[in-house]
């Protein structure tokens, strides 16, 4: 019987160094992680040239103002909203503290005009089939409405809501005041926007 040229062999184990893709630090995406009320005003310009152009202007006009996060504004639902006390009833998520917001006119108009021509859903900001807007389709909506409005920084849904809370520091409100609107268990998240506010300096080397 003819013998078998086959041999065994012994497994072996190679070792291999995988080196994951590391994210790169936001400081080295972006100059800064907020948007300025400049900026905010040739965004929601821009994002009205969009095909649901005031259905867009008005998503990005309210996330700034009222300092939402992008998960808040696409959970937003109409019953939130008292047209006759001018209020919106703000339900925060991540832990956040809720709170009742004061509507201004031309938001009030906005949401009329908006719930008028949108179908007839719970939710304030709708996809075309009805659905509820996702925090995805709101980032490449800001995305688009930035780059037609020109601006030099990356922008993404969380730098309206610092947008928000700067602008407020920069008008010289409160520090607990702003604490209430944005909805921050704590103030120390809310510190960051009055300690870098420009007006704290403004009477630096003044007579």
């Amino acid at each position: 019987m003819a013998r078998s040229h086959l041999k065994l062999v012994a497994p072996t184990e190679e070792k291999r160094t995988v080196v994951l893709p590391t994210r790169r630090k936001n400081a080295e995406l972006r100059t800064r992680e907020h948007l300025t009320p400049t900026e905010v005003e040739r965004l929601i310009e821009a994002a009205r040239g969009n095909r649901h152009g005031h259905r867009d202007a008005t998503m990005l006009l309210l996330t700034y103002r009222h300092g939402l996060r992008a998960s808040e504004v696409c959970d937003l639902r109409w019953d939130q909203i008292d047209y006759s006390g001018a209020v919106l009833y703000v339900r925060r998520l991540k832990s956040g503290t809720p709170s009742t917001h004061p509507i201004h006119g031309d938001e009030l108009r906005a949401l009329r005009r908006l719930q008028r021509e949108s179908a007839a859903s719970p939710y304030v900001f709708v996809s075309e089939r009805g659905s509820p807007f996702t925090t995805a389709g709101f980032a490449r909506m800001l995305e688009r409405a930035a780059k037609a409005a020109g601006l030099k920084i990356k922008a993404h849904p969380h730098m309206l809501r610092h947008a928000c809370g700067y602008a407020l520091a920069n008008k010289g409100h409160d520090t607990r005041a702003i604490q209430g609107w944005l909805g921050h268990r704590s103030i120390t998240s809310t510190a960051i926007y009055t300690a870098l506010a420009p007006n704290r300096f403004k009477d630096f080397w003044r007579d």
